[in-house]
């Protein structure tokens, strides 16, 4: 547990820390369970859209729906057919929810008498036609319902689906600030559970997602905090795909000024999430469950703050989009240790499920458990050296108000005619992590046949596209590694590549 409570820390070093807080609390302090125990529990707490720049974790796809779709069913999207964050991608829809949905990895934690318990955002499209739809799995169930302006209605004049029954939420902090009110419903689980088997949470808080409404306790922090200058930020988009050549570069002062004010809320939003790590770890350690729990800290996908002259947002192929959180603690894991080895979020599942004890040859995932890598006192297990990143854009049938001279076809538009998205800008990209070789190879289905590649151990940041310049043979092994991953399914998205 940390040394102080949230309300001690003062001046900007300590408040700073505290965002980095969730990494100290799931690292550090881990002992293994006790001798003839029971099964661990597990608690999973899933930031929406917060990037990390170094380490962490891959999303196989850098959007919300799709990778919390494989987040819950450890598949890659052509196998859970989860596509984009709209009805028609198949975000929450009825084929979703009588496939995949009905084979998610918290089907398999009942079946181990898990106590299970969800509560924040599910899925974009979710309880859209049906807030009485409760997935398989979950014995409590508070989740988000999508309404008209839901980027408006994510921390405040909300409504959830409790258990099927739908409950509004108005604008008072204590009764409806979104985040705390996760953290005090899955405190109250704990203080409710049944000692005799062991518990599941999912913990699906807002933050950092826009439109980054702080608690009122934290609108004024971070006063000084501005975008990081580095890496990508504000570069041109050169020899990229014609989507990332659009941004005005350099960026006007006005667009400067926004990205800081974004990325200053968005601190100030992760403050509650902090709080919430906080509070169930010194809850955890309050019922003598601390030893015996693993506890899983990450996101859905990246996000760019300026990156290649982007405003805001993600989708994009980027390490910036692509690279989420990764912190564990729990059983057999060391302490204050960095691992090196890709973990992607399809990954999730099959290591809950294995903490569980669940066979997972019984299992349809594409993933793969990295309980191994953590705690190789209790398996054995191989890396992958490969891996898929895939995307279908988003885009609509009439031209943007915002960007008319572009024609049909984007989305995502700002007012200065930067768009983020579009019907075009879907692609399939192959990632190679090996000792020798860090390098990603993708190809957009547009009527170009767009093609990047990046040599990331020498361009971390990935601002030259070398296809011109790699040996032919190398695109073509990278070609047909990427045809077979886009067509894998189980244990050949695994081995065999």
């Amino acid at each position: 547990p940390p040394s102080q409570m949230a309300g001690e820390r003062r001046g900007p070093a300590a408040t700073r820390a505290r965002v980095l807080a969730p990494l100290l609390l799931l690292t550090c302090c881990v002992r293994c369970a006790a001798a003839g125990g029971g099964p661990s529990n597990i608690i999973l707490i899933l930031a929406d859209d917060q990037d990390v720049h170094l380490g962490g974790m891959f999303t196989v796809t850098p959007l919300c729906c799709p990778s919390r779709s494989s987040v819950l069913t450890g598949r890659y999207p052509h196998n859970h057919e989860v596509r984009n964050n709209s009805l028609s991608g198949n975000c929450s829809s009825a084929a979703w929810q009588q496939g995949p949905e009905a084979s998610a990895f918290p089907v398999f934690l009942g079946k181990q008498k898990y106590q299970t318990f969800f509560a924040g955002k599910y899925l974009n499209q979710y309880g859209k036609k049906d807030v009485g739809h409760v997935p398989p799995g979950w014995d409590q169930w508070h989740a988000l319902v999508r309404r008209v302006q839901i980027l408006r209605m994510l921390y405040y004049n909300y409504t959830l689906s409790v258990n099927g029954k739908e409950e509004k939420h108005g604008d008072v902090y204590e009764a409806d600030y979104l985040t705390d009110l996760i953290t005090n419903r899955s405190l109250h689980f704990l203080d409710d559970r049944s000692p005799q088997h062991p518990f599941f949470l999912m913990l699906a808080p807002p933050a950092p997602h826009s439109p980054w409404t702080a608690a009122p306790q934290y609108e004024k922090q971070f006063a000084d905090v501005k975008a990081p200058r580095d890496g990508s930020f504000d570069k041109a988009g050169k020899d990229k795909h014609w989507l990332l050549r659009q941004p005005v570069n350099p960026m006007p002062e006005s667009s400067l000024n926004f990205l800081d004010s974004a990325y200053r809320k968005r601190w100030q939003t992760l403050l509650s999430v902090d709080d919430m790590v906080e509070a169930l770890v010194q809850k955890l350690d309050s019922i003598k469950e601390l030893n015996n729990t693993y506890v899983f800290y990450t996101s859905d996908n990246g996000y760019h703050t300026g990156q290649f002259s982007l405003p805001i947002d993600k989708r994009q192929l980027y390490e910036f989009d692509i690279r989420v959180p990764l912190m564990v603690r729990g059983p057999g894991i060391k302490p204050k240790q960095t691992l090196q080895a890709p973990v992607l979020n399809i990954d999730l599942a099959p290591t809950i499920l294995d903490i569980s004890g669940t066979n997972l040859s019984s299992v349809n995932v594409d993933g793969q458990s990295f309980l191994p890598l953590m705690a190789p006192s209790l398996r054995n297990g191989t890396a992958r050296p490969f891996f898929l990143v895939e995307y279908t854009g988003e885009g609509h049938q009439t031209s943007d108000p915002s960007c008319p001279k572009l024609g049909p076809g984007l989305s995502q538009c700002f007012p200065d005619c930067v768009c983020e998205d579009a019907f075009n800008n879907t692609y399939a990209c192959v990632r190679t992590l090996e000792r020798q070789h860090d390098l990603q190879y993708c190809e957009f289905a547009d009527s170009e046949s767009f093609v990047e590649v990046y040599n990331l151990t020498s361009d971390p940041h990935q601002l030259e596209n070398i296809v011109k310049k790699v040996d032919p043979a190398v695109l073509q092994a990278m070609n047909q590694r990427l045809i077979k991953l886009q067509s894998c399914q189980g244990d050949s998205c695994r081995v065999g590549n």
